[in-house]
């Protein structure tokens, strides 16, 4: 079995700026991605695991989203030495597309990373910056939930 960290991505890799979907407005926060590096580093994959209910709202597409997750990985690797191994997302909003088991708190994503990459989550880790991630990270059977606290400069 393999083990894992599992990085919540608005607020924890990078600054939470509402709804980020431009490549162009992308900051990490920092010593997160120092963090990641250290994961790659000790054996962990590396996953994200992300509510994205903007793309319920039709503020941006799936593609969109996929393209920020794209240049968040060359960064990583050109800046930092860092990699992700896998994004897990959810695209719903309950009052919009109904009820889901993939919106954290839930832990949906977590679960189907752990299938498929055969992760043992007694012996993996969780970074979030919210009580939600916490939640999710709990129910997921994973034991080690560390969370990422960034203020914000602007």
């Amino acid at each position: 079995m393999n083990k894992a960290a599992f990085f919540d991505r608005d607020g924890t890799i990078n600054v939470d700026t509402g709804y980020l979907f431009d490549p162009d407005k992308l900051r990490f926060v920092p010593g997160t991605p120092e963090l990641i590096r250290r994961c790659n580093e000790a054996g962990y994959l590396v996953i994200v695991v992300t509510n994205q209910s903007g793309i319920a709202r039709g503020m941006y597409t799936e593609q969109q989203m996929h393209q920020l997750h794209k240049v968040m990985n060359r960064r990583l690797q050109a800046e930092y030495g860092a990699h992700i191994d896998a994004f897990y997302f959810c695209p719903h909003l309950p009052e919009i597309t109904g009820e889901c088991n993939c919106r954290k708190p839930k832990p949906g994503l977590f679960l189907r990373a752990m299938a498929d990459f055969d992760i043992d989550p007694r012996v993996s880790l969780s970074f979030g910056d919210s009580l939600r991630d916490e939640e999710a990270t709990h129910a997921a059977g994973i034991p080690h939930f560390q969370r990422i606290v960034h203020e914000a400069s602007e």
